[in-house]
């Protein structure tokens, strides 16, 4: 039975369970909102909208912490913003070209990927390279358009360096942040943007807020190689979880 802009009653229980805990991870690693929330709304809505959804709920939750972000984000997270705008298109364009269980299996496959990722060799400070840093841009906005989860590239990218927490998870949210405002101009120009899924956001962002609160403040309490530990773990859960919902 429907009950909310066409969402049926577990529709809408699956989508606030689900948002609390993906943000709660994203208030306690800076980034995994995506990763954790998209592949459980599309067990509960169709892949497009899931991607559209937790996009609304990414630019909504960044606008909360949109100056704490772009005074503590490195330079770096600029750059692969604006590629990200330019390539999250195609992604989005991908998406709406291929089937619902074709995209189910994608999205699994990205979440497994930021988890092999993350297992990488550590570096240190430094900048990667240019064509490190455009090709994490154009994988990004990839992945944005086509599962709205900016983050397999750009999590090991930042994680794998040697920065302090508040530069790492800073440059990470800005970028999804922006990627997920992207894909909303995108959704909007292919005309798959309903306000209903608006509407949906809206009615989502109290619960969001409330898990990024409280994921922020346990991040406070923790050491940085528990808080490290903490993001491998969440990319294998995610990765896991989504590859068991697969099959």
């Amino acid at each position: 039975m429907e009950i909310f802009g066409g969402f049926t009653a577990l529709q809408l229980a699956v989508a606030l369970g689900a948002a609390l805990g993906a943000s709660f991870v994203r208030g306690l690693t800076g980034f995994g909102m995506a990763i954790l929330l998209v592949p459980v709304l599309a067990l509960a809505l169709p892949p497009v909208e899931a991607v559209v959804l937790g996009n609304c709920l990414s630019v909504l939750i960044g606008l909360t912490e949109v100056r704490m972000l772009v005074r503590e984000a490195e330079r770096s997270a600029w750059v692969i913003s604006g590629i990200v705008v330019l390539t999250t298109p195609f992604g989005m364009w991908a998406l709406f070209s291929t089937t619902a269980d074709i995209a189910r299996l994608v999205i699994a496959l990205i979440a497994f990927s930021a988890f092999v990722a993350i297992l990488l060799p550590r570096r240190g400070e430094a900048v990667p390279g240019p064509m490190v840093t455009g090709g994490v841009g154009v994988l990004s906005g990839l992945m944005t358009g086509y599962a709205g989860m900016p983050g397999p590239p750009v999590v090991p990218y930042y994680a794998g360096r040697t920065l302090p927490r508040i530069t790492i998870k800073a440059s990470m949210l800005l970028i999804f942040t922006i990627a997920a405002s992207a894909g909303l101009v995108s959704a909007t120009w292919l005309g798959i943007l309903r306000v209903e899924l608006a509407l949906f956001a809206l009615v989502m962002l109290p619960v969001i807020l409330i898990g990024n609160r409280l994921g922020m403040a346990v991040s406070g309490r923790i050491s940085d190689p528990v808080w490290r530990s903490v993001v491998g773990l969440v990319l294998g859960g995610a990765a896991l979880g989504a590859l068991l919902r697969l099959l």
